[in-house]
């Protein structure tokens, strides 16, 4: 039935054995359902078979009902679903959630380092973790940063980790958590791209070699003393150590460092099916390597020589190339590094920049870029492109274009003169 809405018609309006709805001819849309019961009730019907409950007569005027089915019905016109805005929206996780959950899950299963990530992450941003993923802005990135400015971090910290946490929220819209990235815009700040490269020089790698020879035959002499002992005691001896061509694991170790270029994690899970000695090829499978994309590293003598010798004297040569005593992955080797280190008088130096020692002497011996940038496993010239200072007349030869050019037109003048 159609007929204007006033408080009087709905007062008189007659219950029925039947539901029976009553349509307001002052706003199309506006509806009064009148039950058998006799409660009546305010509908705003917005399409067809689409409406929405208003409220009971007894409660809403009819002004405050046509009101709210106006509003209803203006929201309908620019684009709004009324059914799909009542609907309660979900809890926005804090930043803090969102990383223990769906970020960790994902990086556990993406990201190699993904320990190490997390928790740099929950490190550097401690002050932002309570926030809301909606409720983070590109200004609130932007104090984050001048306080670690006032702290005294540098350019390339803050830049590492504003990428990291760029890159997670990146992952929140691709989610659908967020339907925009609120730090896209956030720029990096100015830094040197191509930073001093740290190299052993001769003298250094010297140092460390007769660091690493006086380790071996200090726990050579260690082991003597010890067995010297025991025999004393009747004790059953240990195994000599001068029967080994190495004490431990941390010489071969780092002579495969200097010779490979392989990063420290990429020995530790080095197992023996991904050495072929007999083409001399050490293989680093894309399950373990940094950049996901497995590489093959042709061994040099000394290389060879240590994968042979250490081969020859370990229990097992079937799994991990290194194992710990506990015939598990090594995790790490930075006390017994530090000391020889300390020994050798070397000073400013990390485990990875064996690797630039690496790359350095190839570029210093003439060897192209980009078999560098194999051998690394860089997937791009950015990171590469450090080395190139240190290959011989590589900018020289680039700046003699200016000799061969003016040497070229003074030749053509002689012509001309000579003519």
């Amino acid at each position: 039935m159609r007929a204007a809405l006033t408080q009087m018609v709905i007062d008189k309006l007659p219950v029925t054995s039947s539901k029976i709805d009553h349509r307001d001819t002052r706003l199309k849309g506006l509806v009064l359902r009148v039950m058998p019961s006799g409660a009546k009730s305010y509908y705003c019907e917005y399409a067809r078979g689409k409406r929405v409950w208003l409220g009971r007569a007894d409660v809403l005027g009819v002004t405050e009902a046509r009101e709210s089915a106006r509003a209803i019905l203006a929201d309908v016109y620019r684009g709004i679903d009324p059914i799909e805005a009542r609907k309660p929206k979900p809890v926005m996780p804090t930043y803090r959630v969102f990383l223990e959950t769906d970020y960790s899950a994902w990086a556990k299963s993406n990201q190699k380092a993904h320990v190490q990530n997390i928790k740099c992450l929950f490190t550097a941003f401690k002050t932002l973790l309570d926030k809301p993923l909606d409720k983070f802005t590109a200004l609130d990135v932007e104090h984050w940063r001048a306080g670690e400015v006032e702290r005294g971090l540098s350019n390339q910290t803050i830049n590492r980790d504003i990428s990291s946490i760029k890159a997670s929220f990146n992952r929140a819209v691709d989610w659908g958590l967020l339907p925009a990235n609120p730090l896209a815009k956030i720029k990096k700040a100015r830094v040197d791209n191509c930073p001093k490269v740290r190299y052993l020089s001769d003298a250094e790698k010297n140092n460390l070699r007769d660091a690493i020879e006086a380790r071996e035959e200090r726990r050579c002499v260690e082991r003597d003393s010890a067995n010297h002992w025991r025999a004393e005691r009747g004790y059953v001896p240990l195994p000599s150590l001068r029967a080994f061509v190495f004490t431990d694991h941390v010489k071969p170790l780092i002579l495969l460092s200097i010779n490979t270029g392989c990063r420290r994690g990429e020995l530790f899970d080095l197992t023996w099916s991904n050495v072929d000695l007999d083409r001399r090829i050490l293989t680093v499978t894309g399950a373990t390597a940094k950049s996901r994309r497995t590489r093959h590293i042709p061994l040099n003598r000394e290389a060879t020589s240590v994968l042979l010798n250490w081969r020859a004297q370990s229990e097992d040569t079937t799994g991990l190339v290194f194992m710990n005593e506990q015939g598990e992955r090594f995790d790490r080797a930075n006390s017994s590094w530090r000391r020889l280190l300390k020994d050798a008088q070397i000073t400013a130096f990390r485990w990875h920049d064996m690797r630039h020692h690496f790359a350095s002497r190839l570029a210093m011996g003439g060897v192209d870029l980009n078999s560098i940038r194999e051998l690394l496993g860089h997937s791009d010239y950015a990171m590469t492109l450090r080395y190139a200072h240190l290959a011989p007349e590589y900018k020289p030869k680039a700046v003699e274009v200016l000799d061969a050019a003016r040497d070229a037109a003074a030749g053509r003048m002689v012509l001309a003169l000579v003519r």
